[in-house]
């Protein structure tokens, strides 16, 4: 298995946490399982978790050096964390997934080989959940939030939440930062000129705890839209530069 102080890593796994004791250990063997074969690291960034999240990351860490912790004393938010664990992360390669066990690791060869296997122009390969794994009000409030982007954004994506991606570091580096970005990173990569490829994952229940989104937390975004309509309008094409010489 890949060590953090052996080779650097090809793959680097972020994962946001937040009050999520009881799916830490579990998922942490999943990850490692599904890249046995490559060299890797996974970054847990935890969000101000006030339960035992950090003493269980600590407890795993002791045996594992290509597990790693990044800690923010108050809760910032997803796409906070998910920046900072990029802007830490050792390799070009990463993979996003949220900490509640729900988005099974099994599929991340797959997003990966994708990526690996697309020209420089492939910037992202998004995961589009199947065969949800929630309440019928949940349900609800995403369906009307991708109804609402689609009909915005027109970028082709069908699921703007589902929370496992691979991308390229710096690609995703390069994109200005807000908060509620990881709702928009599909739309912004396509701004910048980048292709994007959709697999299909299955969602699992939620192993412990509850859902940190609620209604308003999930659909509060919505307001950011038209900033993101205003930076896509905004973009601009730059035309390849020729130079012009003298003939000989």
């Amino acid at each position: 298995m890949s060590q953090s102080n052996g080779p650097d890593p090809v793959v680097s796994v972020i994962v946001p946490v937040k009050n999520e004791a009881g799916n830490i250990a579990p998922l942490v063997a999943e990850i490692a399982a599904a890249l046995q074969d490559r060299a890797f690291e996974v970054i847990f960034v935890n969000d101000g978790s006030k339960d035992a999240t950090e003493a269980e990351l600590l407890g795993l860490m002791a045996k594992r050096p290509w597990l790693r912790q990044i800690r923010h004393e108050e809760s910032y938010g997803k796409s906070a964390a998910v920046r900072n664990g990029v802007a830490m992360a050792r390799a070009p390669i990463i993979v996003t997934l949220d900490g509640d066990c729900q988005s099974d690791p099994a599929v991340i060869p797959t997003l990966i080989a994708k990526l690996e296997a697309g020209t420089t122009r492939l910037g992202l390969v998004a995961g589009e959940r199947v065969a949800r794994k929630a309440t019928v009000f949940r349900k609800l409030q995403s369906r009307i939030a991708n109804v609402l982007l689609r009909a915005l954004l027109k970028d082709g994506t069908r699921d703007f939440g589902c929370p496992i991606k691979a991308f390229r570091r710096d690609a995703f580096l390069a994109l200005p930062y807000f908060d509620g970005l990881d709702c928009f990173v599909s739309a912004l990569m396509r701004r910048e000129g980048f292709d994007i490829v959709y697999v299909d994952v299955l969602e699992r229940p939620r192993r412990h705890g509850s859902s940190h989104y609620g209604l308003w937390n999930r659909l509060w975004f919505i307001l950011d839209i038209a900033g993101v309509l205003w930076l896509i309008r905004r973009s601009k094409r730059m035309p390849e530069p020729k130079e012009v010489t003298l003939a000989r």
